[in-house]
């Protein structure tokens, strides 16, 4: 199929498609023309790079976590995949903490800025 096809069936743009090319995480052949061609298991494989992405995880990350989910999905792999996603989401703890934090700092701000406005007179 086209890119224009596996776009259709999978919603990820073909600006998408080729950026998952760029990165390695998917590939084609190419027609006679010099098109991109794709095999009907591409779609589930976009299908899966789509929810990793939504997940929060980069492309470095991606590539790591490809070959241990979908190449070679052995008791170790998954361990590993496993790992690894933890990994991600004590990250992304940290980086909520951190955000929730600088919520509280600028709520802070806020109400010390309100004060200021209620207590005088302009």
């Amino acid at each position: 199929m086209r890119i224009g096809d596996l776009s259709a069936r999978t919603g990820a743009s073909t600006r998408a498609l080729r950026y998952y090319e760029d990165q390695g995480l998917l590939t084609s052949t190419r027609s006679a023309g010099g098109h991109r061609r794709y095999t009907e298991a591409d779609v589930d494989r976009v299908r899966y790079l789509q929810r990793l992405y939504l997940a929060g995880l980069s492309s470095q990350t991606i590539r790591t976590l490809l070959p241990w989910c979908l190449s070679a999905p052995t008791p170790d792999n998954t361990d590993a995949a496993f790992a690894r996603m933890s990994e991600e989401r004590e990250k992304l703890d940290a980086h909520i903490a951190e955000l929730s934090r600088t919520r509280d700092s600028l709520d802070e701000l806020i109400a010390g800025n309100r004060a200021f406005r209620e207590s005088h007179i302009w």
